[in-house]
C-alpha cells in the first residue's frame, strides 16, 4: 500500500495527464489529436508555465505570491509604452522594450521580496497590496483602456514566430514552435538545475522545511526568500514581455487575469504542497500542461466559461486531498 501511495504522490500528476489526454484523443479526435490544437494548448500555457515556475520556488521556501498576475499586466504595459516611445530607435527599439517590460517585473519582484523579508510582512499581505496597486498602475497608464503597439509587423512577430514544425495545419500554415514555448522550456530546465543541483536550492528547501533550524545552521533565510520573489517578479516581467507580443496590445483590466490562480493551482497539482519545503519544477510544468488540456477539453466541448472557475476549483481541493493523504500515510 505504501509503495502505490508514493507512486501517486510522486507520478500522479503525470498519471492524470494521460489519462485526461487519452481521454480526450477519444472524445474528440479529430480536435485534439491536431497539431495545431496540441501546439495551441503547450503555447497558451506557456505563459502561465514561466510565472508558475518562479512560484514554485517562492512556494518552496515557504512563501506566496499573489500578486504575480497584475505583475505581468503592469510589466506588459510598460514594454508597450516603451517600445511606442523608441521607435525611432530602429533595430534596437524592440529589445529595448522587452528589456524595460522585464525590468519592471524584477523591480516588483524585488520590491515584494523586500517587504516580506526584511519588512517582515506577511507573504499574503504584501503581495495582496501589490495584486490590487500594481493593476492600478496598469489601468492608470492604460487610462482604463487597452494600450496598443504602433509596431504592426516586428514585435507581433515575436510571438506569434518561432522554430518551424514539420507540420501544417488545416489551412496548409506551417506550424511553429512559439518562441514563448522555447522561453518556457529554457526557464523550467534552468530552475531545475538552481533547485536541485546548487547550495542556493538547497537552501530554499531548508528554509521551507524548518526557517529556525536554517537560521540556526548559518543560512541567510531573509536573503533566500528575497531572492525568490526577485526571480519570480523577473520570470513574470518576461511573461508579460512576451504576452503584450502576442496581441500586439495589453487590455489593462484583462491582461494577466487570475495568473496567480493558474500558477498557485499548477504548483500545488504538481506535487509541491503550499506548506513548503520540498516540491519539484517538473512536477509544475506537468501541472500547467493538466490544467492546459482541461480547459481545452471544456472549450472542445462547450462548457460555459463561468463554470472553468468551478473547475479549476476543485482540481486544487482534489490535488490538496491527495497530498494531505499522502503524507497522512507517509507518516
Amino acid at each position: 500500500m505504501n509503495r502505490w501511495t508514493k507512486i501517486l504522490e510522486d507520478y500522479g500528476v503525470v498519471v492524470a495527464l494521460v489519462i485526461l489526454s487519452l481521454f480526450s484523443a477519444i472524445r474528440r479526435p479529430d480536435v485534439f489529436l491536431q497539431p495545431e490544437n496540441i501546439r495551441n494548448i503547450v503555447n497558451q500555457s506557456s505563459f502561465i508555465g514561466i510565472v508558475a515556475v518562479g512560484m514554485t520556488l517562492v512556494i518552496i521556501a515557504g512563501g506566496i505570491d499573489l500578486s504575480v498576475g497584475s505583475i505581468v499586466a503592469f510589466a506588459g504595459a510598460c514594454t508597450v509604452l516603451c517600445l511606442n516611445h523608441v521607435q525611432d530607435k530602429g533595430a534596437m527599439a524592440i529589445p529595448l522594450a522587452l528589456a524595460a517590460g522585464v525590468g519592471v517585473g524584477l523591480g516588483l519582484g524585488l520590491l515584494n521580496g523586500y517587504l516580506v523579508s526584511f519588512g517582515r510582512l506577511a507573504p499574503f499581505i504584501a503581495t495582496l497590496a501589490g495584486l490590487v496597486a500594481f493593476r492600478s498602475f496598469t489601468l492608470v497608464v492604460a487610462e482604463g483602456g487597452e494600450i496598443r503597439s504602433m509596431d504592426f509587423s516586428a514585435f507581433p512577430a515575436i510571438g506569434a514566430g518561432g522554430i518551424p514544425l514539420p507540420f501544417q495545419d488545416r489551412g496548409g500554415q506551417t506550424l511553429m514552435l512559439n518562441w514563448s514555448i522555447l522561453v518556457w522550456v529554457l526557464v523550467a530546465v534552468a530552475a531545475g538545475f538552481l533547485l536541485e543541483r546548487t547550495r542556493f536550492g538547497r537552501y530554499v528547501v531548508a528554509v521551507g522545511a524548518n526557517e529556525r533550524a536554517a537560521r540556526y545552521s548559518g543560512i541567510s533565510t531573509a536573503w533566500v526568500r528575497f531572492w525568490t520573489y526577485s526571480i519570480l517578479g523577473l520570470l513574470s516581467g518576461v511573461a508579460g514581455a512576451l504576452l503584450s507580443a502576442r496581441f500586439n496590445s495589453v487590455a489593462s483590466s484583462t491582461s494577466g487575469l487570475y495568473y496567480e490562480l493558474d500558477a498557485i493551482a499548477a504548483v500545488v497539482i504538481g506535487g509541491t504542497p503550499l506548506s513548503g519545503g520540498r516540491g519539484r519544477v517538473w512536477g509544475t510544468v506537468v501541472g500547467v500542461l493538466l490544467l492546459g488540456v482541461i480547459q481545452n477539453l471544456m472549450v472542445s466541448e462547450g462548457v460555459s466559461n463561468y463554470w472553468q472557475g468551478a473547475v479549476k476549483g476543485a482540481i486544487i481541493l482534489l490535488a490538496v486531498l491527495i497530498q494531505r493523504g499522502s503524507s497522512r500515510a507517509a507518516a
